[in-house]
């Protein structure tokens, strides 16, 4: 199993359709990058956020979720109350290729704000908007900017194909669309 390059990247979005939309390249240009890189891709955050609040006194179960444990935005930027998180979605649809699995991890223009980014690995056929968790790990508040870079994925492809993938065992994230909650 190893990393895949940018032209291998390049490919399996143009010809597949594993990225859309696809930016071949990184933009900067005032923004917070995006983006084919070297070695992955710098997904962006939509202007989708669901901002955790304990506003009604609720708590977070993973087995029973509750909506009123988040407010939404839907704005240009996001701000993160202190040492407090909030969900959100990139703006790319992903289709993964059977022989491979991703690994996203955080910008480092984010984790030197102290804002930590965290995915699960995208699974081999799986599809759909990816959920971000965003931390705030600060005593500040955090500023987040819509549909800029956010974090990387690396993609990396295995020697043999898989014996069951994410849609074989149909799994209950498949095909995404919106920020998705915890689901049991």
């Amino acid at each position: 199993m190893g990393v895949k390059s940018d032209g291998w990247i390049r490919k399996m979005a143009t010809e597949h359709g594993m990225i859309e939309p696809f930016v071949d390249g990184q933009v900067r240009d005032g923004a917070i990058s995006y983006g084919l890189s070297a070695y992955g891709y710098d997904i962006r955050v939509s202007d989708e956020f669901k901002v955790f609040t304990n506003v009604f006194n609720s708590v977070v179960d993973p087995k029973n979720f509750d909506d009123k444990s988040f407010v939404e935005i839907k704005a240009g930027y996001c701000m993160i109350p202190p040492n407090s998180f909030a969900l959100a979605r990139t703006v790319e649809y992903f289709r993964i290729p059977r022989s491979t699995i991703t690994l996203c991890v955080g910008k480092s223009t984010y984790a030197r704000c102290g804002i930590i980014v965290n995915v699960t690995p995208f699974e081999p056929e799986w599809e759909g908007f990816v959920t971000l968790e965003i931390s705030n790990t600060t005593p500040l508040p955090a500023k987040i900017y819509a549909n800029e870079g956010i974090a990387q994925v690396l993609f990396f492809e295995a020697d043999e194909m898989c014996e069951v993938s994410y849609a074989d065992k149909k799994g209950k994230y498949q095909k995404q669309v919106g920020i998705t909650p915890p689901k049991v």
